[in-house]
């Protein structure tokens, strides 16, 4: 009876390959995700960038800032970056709630804020704050952000 199937055999097929599937599914997604220190460095950034806000040292926070953000927020505002940043109506956020990083970006989704942050030679810098979705033409808007 070479080639014969017997009757369990394509469900048991169907399920196999499913589960294959699955598991090929995991072991890209899993491939592609950042190294944790990668996920650490951004999310450590984003945590200090939000205290330093909390407890309003605007200095610290503006060292947190990506040049670009700096460099615009002054421009709008005229005044220096700490005082600037004093004056902008960015929400309080909690904890993290999860960090995506892909290559040199990352956003970090906090309870209350959503924030961006790109990788330079002196680490992780936020590059947006104060965003929210807004649909799918433009996903964010945000109350900080750079040129």
């Amino acid at each position: 009876m070479s080639g014969a199937v017997s009757p369990g055999r394509p469900a048991l097929e169907r399920t196999v390959g499913a589960l294959l599937c699955a598991g090929t599914v995991a072991v890209l997604v899993g491939g592609c995700g950042a190294p944790s220190a990668r996920v650490d460095g951004a999310r450590a950034a984003g945590e200090r960038f939000e205290r330093a806000l909390a407890s309003g040292d605007h200095e610290a926070a503006c060292r947190l800032l990506a040049p670009e953000t700096g460099e615009q927020l002054e421009q709008d505002e005229g005044k220096a970056c700490r005082e600037a940043l004093g004056a902008e109506k960015l929400p309080t956020a909690g904890a993290v709630r999860t960090t995506e990083v892909y290559g040199r970006q990352a956003m970090l989704r906090l309870v209350g804020d959503t924030l961006f942050l790109s990788q330079f030679s002196g680490g992780w810098k936020v590059v947006a704050a104060g965003c929210t979705p807004k649909g799918e033409q433009q996903p964010y808007q945000c109350v900080l952000k750079g040129g």
